[in-house]
């Protein structure tokens, strides 16, 4: 693995915000959208091996021009150019592999990984029940953020997932930190930072909990049941929806004064410790493409309004709804004509699905997905 040593320069790729090539804390320019696309693609896939076609399908899209190849040989040798003449040895960092490149960076010479380093040591000491440690791990993570992830980008697939997905991780560390914070006893330094959460993330009900309690613990009872009345009217507005039974417990918890009681992410397992389904999510309609599904689920039915709108007399016009909990991800029946079937089995209450399953409403089938997608260059 390619490391700073006496006489090496250390590097240091950003992606968590502009893509920034760093050579002894010295930004080294990468002139083109291209390029920086390359660099951000290797980084994500740092020490595997990313083939030329995914590579290709990273850079240009699912329409590469005839002579696309020819292209990325030339932003390899421009990239490798950069790096010689910032004294890298560029055949040690970019390698070139069977059919592809491969990067060969360590964690801590990428924002990304020491995201991901940070945040995995927060989740082990929340684990442990060190609450201070786990809070400041979490701020670390969060420090390595400067911008939007892959920041001008965006028109590019890859990218556009991959900043979807960082940041949905953004989020849940965040709330982890908040989550740590009020676990070691600063509670009221952390309502401002949940009020403007929650005006953002309106039926999030782990951020509501969250706000609801540190209202609770700071000695303004009233403010949380009013905390309390306002989720739930979300809830009814936007998904039709009760609160989680969680939420109901804690409620019932500071209306009559009592400790509220711990839940999992209090005693320190963090929503990034629970399977990681929340990103990879899809639905697909008979042989359409997949449909991710997003932190605030998806509506199925008949009416123009829902995500997922079904040419079917048997759906109802507001039939069924996706829905994200704290434990996985649910269907619900909106109450609808004919019910919702998962695996052919009628469902009485929200009922978690895994993937595979097998979902009829109406007389349309929907499939439900949560594994990796295929080879990908994020």
């Amino acid at each position: 693995m390619a490391t700073a040593g006496p006489d090496r320069p250390s590097v240091d790729v950003r992606i968590l915000g502009p893509v920034r090539l760093l050579v002894d804390g010295h930004h080294i320019a990468l002139s083109g959208a291209k390029p920086r696309a390359l660099l951000a693609v290797l980084v994500v896939n740092r020490r595997r091996a990313v083939p030329k076609t995914v590579l290709l399908e990273a850079v240009w899209g699912d329409d590469p021009p005839p002579r696309a190849m020819d292209g990325l040989y030339a932003y390899v040798s421009n990239l490798r150019t950069v790096l010689r003449g910032a004294g890298i040895p560029d055949r040690d960092v970019l390698r070139t592999v069977d059919a592809g490149y491969l990067l060969d960076i360590a964690d801590e010479q990428c924002d990304v990984g020491r995201f991901e380093a940070a945040r995995a040591r927060g989740a082990a000491a929340a684990r442990d029940g060190d609450s201070r440690t786990a809070a400041a791990c979490f701020a670390a993570a969060l420090d390595e953020w400067s911008g939007a992830p892959l920041t001008g980008l965006d028109e590019l697939a890859f990218a556009a997932n991959f900043a979807t997905d960082m940041t949905e991780r953004r989020h849940d560390v965040l709330v982890d930190r908040i989550a740590a914070d009020i676990a070691d006893g600063r509670a009221s330094a952390v309502i401002g930072e949940l009020t403007a959460t929650t005006a953002e993330r309106t039926v999030d009900e782990r951020v509501w909990r969250l706000l609801i309690k540190a209202l609770y613990v700071s000695g303004r009872q009233a403010d949380a049941l009013t905390a309390c009345l306002r989720l739930r009217r979300n809830l009814v507005r936007e998904l039709g929806a009760d609160p989680q039974p969680e939420t109901v417990d804690l409620e019932d918890a500071v209306r009559n004064h009592r400790v509220p009681a711990e839940t999992p992410s209090t005693r320190g397992a963090t929503t990034r410790d629970l399977p990681n389904i929340r990103r990879r999510a899809w639905l697909r309609v008979g042989d359409g493409e997949r449909i991710p599904v997003p932190p605030s689920g998806l509506r199925i039915g008949r009416e123009s309004d829902n995500d997922i709108v079904l040419d079917d007399a048997r759906v109802s016009r507001k039939h069924a709804r996706i829905l994200h909990r704290d434990d996985g991800i649910f269907i619900r029946d909106r109450d609808s004509a004919n019910g919702v079937y998962v695996n052919e089995v009628p469902i009485r209450a929200d009922t978690a699905l895994s993937d595979g399953d097998v979902i009829r409403v109406g007389s349309t089938r929907l499939r439900y997905g949560a594994n990796e997608e295929p080879a990908s260059p994020a």
